[in-house]
């Protein structure tokens, strides 16, 4: 099973449907609902998501993510979420990547990477409100809502979230 993102619905060369990215969403979701670390109707689920939905969308270049492949991409996915991996970085490189193959006509830009770059706008200019963990400095243990908070981009309190996901997977 093949998911592809330039495909029509009825074959007719109708408008195409996101299945990439709706597939890259789909297992972003179970791999955090099956973590459980947030409820599914909080911003910081979509956080996790999004952050999850790129990893996976934008780590398959040839387009061509099978439900079987899922399994052997968790490593993969786990050493691009992880703590010192420039992961923004590498998500701009691969979304910049993908527009340059749509302008010089080696891949259609799509719904699929409309969809992208959208999250990662939400991603990079949405703010969470967080703990601050680097702020209790030798304190005693605070509880989650007893500390100072600090607002965040919502990336970096979604892909902490992602990682961990994927490890309770």
């Amino acid at each position: 099973m093949l998911h592809r993102g330039r495909e029509s619905t009825d074959g007719d060369g109708g408008p195409a449907v996101p299945m990439a990215w709706f597939y890259a969403e789909y297992i972003a979701d179970e791999l955090l609902r099956t973590g459980d670390l947030m409820p599914p109707t909080s911003v910081e689920f979509r956080a996790g998501r999004d952050a999850l939905a790129l990893t996976v969308f934008l780590s398959d270049t040839d387009g061509e993510l099978s439900g079987i492949r899922v399994i052997t991409q968790l490593e993969t996915w786990l050493s691009l979420t992880a703590y010192d991996q420039p992961w923004q970085e590498w998500v701009q490189e691969r979304l910049d990547d993908l527009a340059a193959d749509a302008v010089s006509g080696r891949g259609a830009p799509g719904p699929d990477l409309e969809l992208a770059v959208e999250a990662w706008r939400w991603l990079r200019e949405t703010e969470l409100l967080a703990p601050d963990l680097n702020a209790v400095p030798g304190g005693g243990a605070a509880g989650e809502d007893e500390g100072p908070k600090v607002w965040t981009p919502a990336w970096q309190l979604g892909l902490p979230l992602g990682h961990l996901a994927i490890h309770l997977f």
